[in-house]
């Protein structure tokens, strides 16, 4: 048993929860997370797949005991798989759970090899089930594949959450038949209020869709039963009892959910940010390149403890650019 001292932040909260990307790249371009025109990273800048193991396996060490990866779109990173299979021997060795957020462009492909590595449950990102919007809104025409992916997914064994970000005038009206859809396939659904990372084309305030809004509407058509249900993440919990399905509220903007963070999140390029909305950052690349990379990571992590804010300071407005300027595919969705 390791005997390195566990991560807590100034204010006394175990970190436990590492969310880290695989790659910053996607195949899709949603207009509220990126540019059509996005600059990728060049690839020598980002964590080869033996670097980005031996980083949660240091982590894992220091108490870290959920590990899940993302990206951009964490399976069109080649080779993944491997990563996944090798972080899956450590589970009970230390990591409780192991798991992922994908678009589910590219899971049919995947999800049994996912499933097989020990993964048991995965979010899928979905904000539409209507071909025309989710072209308008991906920029890509996947939806097909998408829903193929969440079906393998479910085949192979897979616990299916689907993530949908709320967009005023968008999909604003379909939130109930998506709800709907997932709790007969078995899936639970959580709504996200939009996010305001990166620079992107247009204003993302002209379809913030505050979830207060969309819980009242819900409200009128079901009955919200609350749920003491936690996953480890900042969601919070109702369940439906006209579908007996479970439905989870995201709320960065309307509900600060900071008291009870567990949560860093590690770019491809092995930059730690301590808090999804702040600029504090430690930079564990130099560390696993050093000429004494234990030592160094040991010491970058302490920092990252230290500096580690209380709270985000997100705001949504016109005229108001975005809280950080890096997008959230660079940041880890």
């Amino acid at each position: 048993m390791s005997c390195a001292k566990p991560l807590v932040d100034a204010f006394n909260r175990r970190i436990s929860y590492l969310r880290l990307s695989v790659t910053d790249r996607c195949d899709l371009r949603c207009t509220y997370c990126m540019p059509e025109a996005m600059q990728f990273l060049p690839k020598k800048d980002v964590l080869s797949l033996e670097e980005l193991h031996k980083l949660a396996l240091a982590m894992i060490d220091r108490g870290i005991t959920k590990i899940r990866l993302t990206g951009g779109e964490p399976l069109v990173r080649r080779d993944v798989v491997d990563l996944i299979a090798a972080l899956g021997r450590k589970l009970g060795d230390g990591l409780e759970e192991l798991t992922l957020t994908t678009n589910g462009t590219q899971l049919a492909d995947h999800a049994e090899a996912i499933a097989a590595a020990g993964v048991r449950r995965i979010n899928v990102s979905l904000d539409t089930m209507d071909g025309a919007l989710f072209q308008q809104l991906s920029r890509r025409d996947r939806l097909v594949q998408v829903l193929q992916g969440i079906a393998a997914a479910k085949e192979a064994g897979l616990k299916v959450k689907i993530n949908t970000v709320a967009l005023k005038g968008l999909n604003e009206e379909e939130i109930p038949y998506l709800v709907e859809w997932a709790h007969a396939q078995g899936h639970d659904i959580t709504l996200i209020e939009v996010m305001p990372l990166g620079k992107v084309d247009g204003e993302r305030v002209d379809h913030y869709l505050p979830l207060t809004a969309v819980r009242d509407a819900l409200e009128a058509r079901f009955t919200l039963e609350d749920s003491d249900f936690r996953t480890g993440g900042p969601s919070r919990y109702v369940t439906v009892r006209e579908t007996g399905g479970r439905l989870g509220f995201i709320t960065p903007l309307t509900n600060n959910f900071c008291a009870g963070c567990n949560r860093i999140r590690v770019t491809a390029t092995g930059q730690l940010f301590a808090c999804l909305g702040g600029a504090e950052m430690v930079d564990l690349r130099a560390a696993l390149r050093s000429d004494d990379p234990d030592a160094r990571l040991a010491d970058a992590l302490d920092e990252a403890m230290r500096i580690k804010p209380e709270r985000h300071h997100f705001r949504i407005a016109e005229g108001v650019g975005p809280a950080q300027p890096r997008h959230m595919s660079v940041t880890g969705g």
